[in-house]
Order: structure tokens, then sequence, then C-alpha cells
């Protein structure tokens, strides 16, 4: 597969929208077997090893929070919450065909509901994606909230 900085935009919002429309199993198969979701507790933070994080969820643990979400008991989820990802258009920041590798960056706007409840969340995103097989996959996903370091309520689903 020749990759193209469109590809890249469309891989972008096709992932939000794949959350949006809670096509959580989906949504796993683009992470790469050794992907990362990573929402740090505080801004700069160079490594999720050494540090407490929001979320550090490696592929099992993503696959066992989509279980979670979509089982029978989980009362949290009765009714369903919903989301919705607001983007601005992501800029390509590394685009490195030969080596397979590349990060976007995009701004956004999060909305979650559940029954009258509604929660607002903004920061940006950063893709590291890498062409496994002819395909891209989400080698890391940091979403980075403005107020990440502010309390907030139990974040249920994916940003």
């Amino acid at each position: 597969m020749t990759v193209t900085k469109q590809d890249l935009v469309d891989f972008v919002y096709a992932e939000a929208r794949m959350l949006d429309e809670r096509r959580f199993e989906e949504w796993l198969t683009l992470f790469a077997e050794d992907g990362i979701y990573w929402m740090p507790l505080h801004h700069d933070e160079p490594n999720p090893k050494l540090v407490t994080t929001l979320f550090h969820e490696d592929l099992l643990l993503l696959k066992t929070r989509v279980l979670r979400l979509m089982g029978e008991r989980t009362f949290s989820q009765q009714p369903a919450s919903r989301c919705h990802h607001l983007l601005q258009a992501p800029m390509v920041d590394r685009f490195d065909p030969d080596a397979g590798e590349f990060s976007t960056w995009a701004s956004f706007l999060y909305t979650e509901t559940r029954a009258d409840e509604k929660l607002f969340y903004t920061g940006w995103v950063m893709h590291d994606l890498v062409l496994i097989g002819g395909e891209l996959r989400i080698k890391q996903k940091k979403v980075q909230l403005i107020d990440c370091d502010a309390p907030h309520r139990n974040l249920q689903l994916f940003m």
C-alpha cells in the first residue's frame, strides 16, 4: 500500500467515527498488537511508563474494557453512553513511508452523554501510526486533555 497524507487524515476521521458509532470491536482492529492508548495526567509527560496516567492501556486491557462496556451486566452503561468527536482537520507531523511510520495531530472537542448528563472535554489527539501488512495501525494514540490535571468524573468511553 502506498500511503498518502490524505490516507492518514482519513484514518483519523474514520477512527473517531467508529467510536462515535460504538463500533468498539472494529476500533480495536485498528491497533497494532503492541499498540497503546495513552491519556497523560500531566502536560509534557515524555514516558507513560514512568508516571501516573489517566489511561495507559495495551491491546489486552482495551479488549477487556470493550467487553465490559458491551456486557449485559454493565449497569453504568444502562442506558448506554454516547459520544461525539469534533475534530479539527488533522495535521501530519511525520510522514516516513520508507520506514512505514507516520504521526498526526488534531485538536478535538469531545462530548459524552448518558441519560441527562453531558460531559465535555477538549484537547489534542496524537496518532503514531505504522504500516503493518499493507494496513495502517495505531502504534500509540495519545489523548492530551487541556485540563488533564483537574479532577474528572468517570470516563466511560474512549476519546
